[in-house]
């Protein structure tokens, strides 16, 4: 699977925001975005313990009451050691070390995050629009030249043709993008099978 981030967030460092280079640093490792998606669901500080049960759960594909102490402990290790301190560099997370919780900073509770996640058969949303313009164009070539078949429709039902194609993809992409957002749902994103 090849995991793809668009954010709806106008990043300017400027105004305290996290640039575009901030952003693709902070969601390139699995278990920051893993992190990321747990503290977008929740409003109140969570506890390192408890995140750790989280995203062990979600990395070794069990249920949170099948963790193994020892998974839990490693993830716990690399939290405390690595990734919640980068978090925290960014100013995404703030840890509170005396009583082992950490919260999401309004910075990261202000920025949307998608993850388009691709089997090696899927196509991007980017390049079906890209195809379904060049089906419409090719459509309207074929109407205006007379084509055999084609001749028969007129220029005004492709573009209605065209509309109804691209407003009704727009409104899958839509839908698919709500559930593909960090935070959005009991599962990160990566980790859902989508039909």
């Amino acid at each position: 699977m090849l995991p793809t981030f668009a954010t709806a967030s106008g990043s300017n460092s400027n105004r305290g925001e996290l640039s575009e280079d901030e952003i693709y640093e902070v969601l390139s490792n699995r278990r920051r975005r893993f992190v990321i998606h747990a503290l977008k669901r929740t409003e109140e500080p969570i506890e390192i313990f408890e995140l750790s049960q989280y995203i062990t759960a979600w990395e070794t594909g069990v249920e949170l009451e099948e963790v193994s102490s020892k998974h839990r402990r490693n993830v716990y290790s690399t939290l405390q050691r690595t990734h919640l301190p980068k978090l925290e560099k960014k100013n995404v997370v703030t840890v509170d070390k005396e009583r082992n919780y950490v919260q999401a900073t309004p910075k990261l509770k202000n920025l949307e995050i998608y993850v388009e996640v691709l089997g090696s058969k899927e196509i991007p949303w980017s390049l079906y629009y890209v195809g379904l313009a060049g089906v419409a164009v090719s459509l309207l070539i074929a109407v205006m030249i007379d084509t055999p078949v084609f001749g028969a429709f007129d220029p005004f039902d492709v573009g209605v043709l065209t509309i109804t194609a691209f407003g009704l993809s727009s409104i899958v992409h839509h839908i698919i993008g709500k559930r593909t957002r960090l935070g959005n749902a009991e599962k990160p994103p990566e980790l859902r099978k989508y039909k």
